[in-house]
């Protein structure tokens, strides 16, 4: 008799405790932290102003003028967005110019194939000129993984909700603002997939700066 009801016994306590382990692993735990070191760079010196010479070709705009382009705007929308690699968020109008503005998305082919020209063009003016990535309607992963497959090291500004595209009034992207020292923007580009020679010669026309080869 002790031996039939320890036999039905035992079952009932393997089955208690498989509850409990079940209950303890669906318990939520914080969210998984991502270890993967971003490729992007930090966004701090986003507001410091590069050492470049005066621009040479570029008329400033007056003050509340339409940029050109088509643009509407004489300066980038009042947006704070996020850095990609976190720290400090950045206010557009406080990022220093000369500076070039590139919304970009992982799902975007133009995007992609443009994405490694403005990566030479950091590299090429990078004490004159900032170069600004603003990944928009993405996912992180996604984006990283664009990043790091391309080798983009400049910085990026995180914005999910595409802010900054719907407050400059355009559709689609690529889209390229290019704002002067001033803070102003001078031209909007949405023409497509820019290459080295096509994206220097915009900066020439609406910055004033030469682009080494």
């Amino acid at each position: 008799m002790n031996r039939s009801l320890a036999a039905l016994l035992l079952p009932l306590a393997l089955l208690a405790a498989g509850c409990t382990a079940t209950a303890e692993e669906s318990t939520p735990s914080e969210p998984r932290k991502n270890t993967r070191p971003s490729p992007f760079a930090a966004c701090a010196a986003l507001t410091a102003s590069p050492a470049s010479a005066a621009p040479t070709g570029a008329t400033p705009s007056a003050p509340g003028a339409a940029a050109p382009g088509g643009s509407g705007r004489a300066t980038l929308p009042e947006l704070t967005l996020p850095c990609f690699t976190g720290g400090d968020p950045v206010d557009l109008r406080a990022v220093r110019g000369p500076a070039v503005v590139n919304l970009w998305a992982s799902w975007c082919p133009p995007c992609r194939k443009e994405l490694p020209v403005f990566q030479r063009l950091s590299e090429r003016a990078a004490d004159r000129l900032q170069v600004v990535g603003v990944n928009t309607r993405d996912g992180r992963d996604a984006a990283q993984s664009i990043g790091e497959d391309f080798g983009i090291r400049f910085p990026v500004l995180f914005d999910q909700g595409e802010s900054l595209r719907r407050g400059l009034n355009r559709n689609a992207i690529p889209l390229t603002v290019f704002v002067d020292a001033d803070g102003r923007v001078r031209h909007v580009d949405t023409s497509g997939a820019l290459d080295d020679a096509r994206l220097a010669e915009l900066v020439r026309e609406h910055l004033g700066l030469a682009v080494p080869g």
